[in-house]
């Protein structure tokens, strides 16, 4: 294995605290070349770190046979590095027609929920997955496309928390280039993701159509520019996330699955600063906020100053939040 490859992602490894000694990883392989390249690294380093390794293998049913062609090779992966696979197959289109939600939003629900529900009962607490500097970068240009925030800018973090598991992703500081250069060098067999080239597919249109423009047009560097740029973004978000937290326990009560919070003292702060210990709150009460738009914080904002007592906004997942008094808002969970 090219040590300057190996070398760069245990320099990742290391710079984000991704692994601990005698770490048990669920490492979530498509059959791809990232997730190959994933798997193979750490592998290589399995006796260095000491190790466990459990594979986790989705079918979304995207692609019948050929997804059933993936699903073997990654059945012969694990018999080849000697390590468990456990595979599950979701019907993620009707999923995603049932909710009316999109294919692209289904399937990363579905597949996190099964690397959360596989790792859970297996005891793992770290889960593994592909992302590449590539995928940071495409991420970086759909959330500007969206109109995202900070937070949303920031893009894919090395490492993040989610109900209580760790997800790690060391390939996330080398390119697609250089793993295209690995996995010929080494010899490695993958598989190619048909639906990968269809550009009904956001993340897709933008890897084909738009970013090829963007290199040949205006920067041949901008995938390391947006790259930079979440890295950066992520460092403030950071900071600035810790700090709202510490301002929500001083302006705020906790009862159960309600967040009471003392309007007069959320007033003193900065508009950015109240808005994040707002979004510390909800966040706290949904776990993440996935489906929080612009419009969302309008009615909020409006909530505060404009409209009466006991007005109420509702919010995705069961969350909403409730005026109960000229000086107390009611965050209120599913019940």
């Amino acid at each position: 294995m090219p040590t300057v490859f190996l070398d760069k992602i245990k320099s990742t490894i290391e710079k984000y605290h991704m692994l601990e000694r005698h770490d048990r990883i669920l490492v979530a392989v498509s059959g791809g070349p990232d997730s190959v390249t994933l798997l193979h690294v750490l592998h290589a380093i399995k006796r260095e770190y000491m190790i466990d390794i459990l594979i986790a293998h989705l079918d979304h049913k995207f692609r019948g046979k050929e997804s059933e062609a993936d699903r073997k090779f990654c059945e012969g992966l694990a018999k080849k590095y000697n390590l468990q696979i456990v595979s599950e197959e979701i019907d993620v289109p009707k999923i995603a027609k049932e909710k009316c939600i999109s294919p692209e939003e289904a399937a990363r629900f579905e597949r996190y929920d099964f690397f959360k529900r596989t790792a859970k009962d297996r005891g793992i607490k770290k889960i593994a997955v592909g992302h590449t500097r590539d995928d940071q970068a495409e991420t970086v240009l759909m959330r500007i496309i969206r109109g995202a925030g900070m937070s949303g800018l920031g893009g894919i973090h090395p490492v993040k928390d989610i109900h209580g598991f760790k997800i790690i992703r060391p390939l996330i500081e080398v390119s697609r280039k250089e793993i295209e250069f690995f996995i010929k060098d080494n010899h490695l067999e993958y598989k190619i993701d048909s639906s990968n080239e269809k550009t009904i597919f956001t993340r897709n249109k933008i890897r084909i159509q738009v970013m090829p423009v963007l290199e040949k047009d205006f920067n041949p560097n901008i995938k390391e520019v947006l790259a930079n740029m979440a890295e950066n973004l992520q460092a403030e978000n950071d900071f600035i996330t810790e700090y709202a937290g510490k301002k929500l326990r001083s302006v705020s009560k906790i009862k159960g699955n309600e967040i009471i919070i003392d309007i007069r003292r959320l007033k003193r702060h900065p508009e950015a600063i109240k808005k994040r210990i707002l979004r510390a709150g909800l966040e706290k009460l949904k776990g993440d906020l996935r489906r929080f738009g612009y419009q969302h914080w309008t009615e909020i904002d409006d909530l505060i100053d404009s409209r009466p007592v006991n007005s109420r906004v509702d919010l995705p997942a069961g969350i909403s939040i409730v005026k109960s008094s000229k000086h107390f808002l009611h965050l209120q969970g599913p019940f």
